[in-house]
C-alpha cells in the first residue's frame, strides 16, 4: 500500500454548492454508522472541472447488505455480476458500491467484480485515472491514489495500470476512452493510442447490450458527431457495425456526419432527451436511405410507392443493423424504420393525394417524423418552408392545447449549468 496524495479545499476549491444534498446526506449517515465513504468518480471529475455533475455516486467499506441496514426501506440491492445498493430519495437515486479490488491482472476478461477490497485497491480497478478520485464533503478534501488531478490538469487521458492488460479485461474501456475524448477532447496519452490499435478487435468479446448502451448514451450526449468520428478512424466501429462501413467511405459518410452534428446542435441547446432514440439511429441510417431510394425512383419506371419505401427500409435495417455485433433492439429497429419511412410523407418522392396531409398531422408518429426532418432542414435549405408549412399544421392541429410531450424541444427552457448526460 502507499499513501494517497491529499488536496485541501484550499488545493482544489470544489464548490460545495454543487454536491447533491441527498448523496451528502447518504455519505454522513454511512460515516456515522462507522463505514469509510467518498464520491467517487465522473462526479469528482466534473466538480473539479467547475461543471455541476449529474449524477453523485458513492464508494464505502460498507458490503451491500450493510448498506441495506443502514437506509432500510429507502435501499434496494441490484446487479449480479457488479453488487449495488440503489438509495431511493422520490424518482432520484443515488448508487452505493462497495469498495472493489481487481479481480486479478492477468489480462482475462472480467465475468465477475465482487471481490471486497480497500478505497486505494478500488481507486486501482477503476479505468482512467480522471475517474479514480475520490472525495469526503463532509472534510472537503481529495483523495488520489492514482495521480489523476495531475492528469485532469493537465487534460489528458490516461489507464490506469497497463492499457493492454485493462483493455483485455473490459475491452469496453476502448470504448469509454474514445468516449472521454469526443466529450472532453482531452488528448490520449501514447501507451492508450499503441493499445487501442493493438486491441480494437477484442471489442467483439464485450457484451453486446453494454457495447450498445455505450452508443446510445454517446448519441445522446450532444458529442455523438466526434464520437463516431473516433471510433470509425480507430478502427472499432469497422468491428460494432461493419456493414455501415462502406458507406461511410463514400460522400453520403459526410452527409451521416453532419446529421450527428446536427442532432448534437440539438441535443446541447435543449438537453439529452430532445431527441429520442429512434430519430439519434435514423440519422446513422437515413442519409443512406434517402440516397438508395432517390437511385431506385430514377431507374424505376413507376412512382416508389409507401409499401415500396417500406421494404427498402427494412432491408436497409437488416443489412446494417440485425446483422451487425450491436444489434438493435426490435422496438427501436421498428419506430426508427417508422421514422425514416414517414420521410417521404413529408416530403414524398412523388405527388400525394390530396386529404393524406391532414390524416398525417393527427397521427401519433407526426411529431418525431417532424423533428427529423427540422434534422434534414438544417443541412438542406431546401427543406426550411417545407418544416414551416408541417410545423404550422401541427400547431394549427394543437392550437390552444398544451404541446404534446414529443415535442417540447421547440421551446426551449432553463437549464442547469452543466454538460447534459450523467454518464461518468
Amino acid at each position: 500500500m502507499h499513501e494517497p496524495t491529499l488536496y485541501s479545499p484550499q488545493a482544489h476549491q470544489i464548490d460545495s454548492s454543487h454536491i447533491d444534498q441527498d448523496a451528502l446526506d447518504v455519505i454522513r449517515k454511512l460515516q456515522e454508522a462507522g463505514y469509510v465513504a467518498y464520491l467517487v468518480g465522473g462526479g469528482v471529475r466534473d466538480l473539479l472541472s467547475g461543471v455541476t455533475p449529474k449524477d453523485f455516486d458513492v464508494s464505502t467499506s460498507a458490503k451491500p447488505e450493510e448498506v441495506k441496514r443502514v437506509f432500510g426501506r429507502r435501499c434496494i440491492l441490484i446487479g449480479r455480476r457488479f453488487r449495488l445498493a440503489h438509495i431511493r430519495f422520490g424518482k432520484k437515486v443515488i448508487e452505493v458500491a462497495t469498495f472493489r479490488r481487481p479481480d486479478s491482472d492477468s489480462g482475462e476478461l472480467i465475468l465477475q467484480d465482487n471481490a471486497w477490497g480497500s478505497p486505494e485497491e478500488d481507486a486501482l480497478r477503476r479505468d482512467f485515472t480522471l475517474n479514480g478520485l475520490f472525495y469526503n464533503p463532509l472534510d472537503e478534501t481529495i483523495i488520489d491514489y492514482v495521480g489523476g488531478v495531475h492528469d485532469l490538469e493537465k487534460k489528458t487521458l490516461v489507464s490506469i495500470g497497463d492499457p493492454l492488460v485493462r483493455f483485455r479485461e473490459d475491452p469496453v474501456r476502448m470504448i469509454r476512452l474514445l468516449k472521454f475524448k469526443a466529450r472532453f477532447d482531452f488528448h490520449i496519452d501514447e501507451a492508450n493510442e499503441k493499445a487501442l490499435g493493438t486491441l480494437k478487435q477484442e471489442i467483439t468479446k464485450s457484451s453486446e447490450a453494454r457495447v450498445l448502451e455505450e452508443i446510445m448514451r454517446m448519441l445522446e450526449s450532444g458529442a455523438s458527431s466526434t464520437f463516431f468520428k473516433l471510433l470509425y478512424n480507430h478502427g472499432i466501429l469497422h468491428y460494432i457495425f461493419p456493414h455501415l462501413i462502406p458507406y461511410l467511405e463514400t460522400d453520403v459518410g459526410e452527409t451521416i456526419f453532419a446529421y450527428l452534428a446536427k442532432a448534437d446542435q440539438i441535443q446541447q441547446q435543449f438537453g439529452k432527451n430532445a431527441l429520442s432514440r429512434p430519430i439519434l439511429t435514423a440519422c446513422l441510417l437515413f442519409p443512406l436511405f434517402e440516397k438508395e431510394l432517390k437511385e431506385v425512383q430514377n431507374t424505376a419506371e413507376n412512382p416508389l410507392h409507401l409499401g415500396d419505401i417500406t421494404l427498402h427500409a427494412h432491408k436497409l435495417i437488416h443489412e446494417v443493423v440485425t446483422t451487425s455485433f450491436s444489434r438493435f433492439p426490435n422496438r427501436l429497429s421498428s419506430i426508427m424504420s417508422q421514422v425514416m419511412i414517414d420521410q417521404f410523407r413529408l416530403t414524398p418522392l412523388s405527388p400525394k393525394k390530396s386529404g393524406s396531409k391532414n390524416r398525417f398531422v393527427q397521427s401519433r408518429e407526426f411529431p418525431e417524423a417532424l423533428k427529423l426532418l427540422k434534422i434534414r432542414s438544417l443541412i438542406q435549405p431546401d427543406l426550411k418552408e417545407v418544416y414551416a408549412q408541417w410545423m404550422e399544421g401541427f400547431k394549427e392541429r394543437h392550437k390552444g392545447e398544451r404541446a404534446p410531450r414529443a415535442h417540447h424541444w421547440h421551446h426551449p427552457k432553463k437549464r442547469r449549468g452543466g454538460r447534459s448526460g450523467g454518464e461518468n
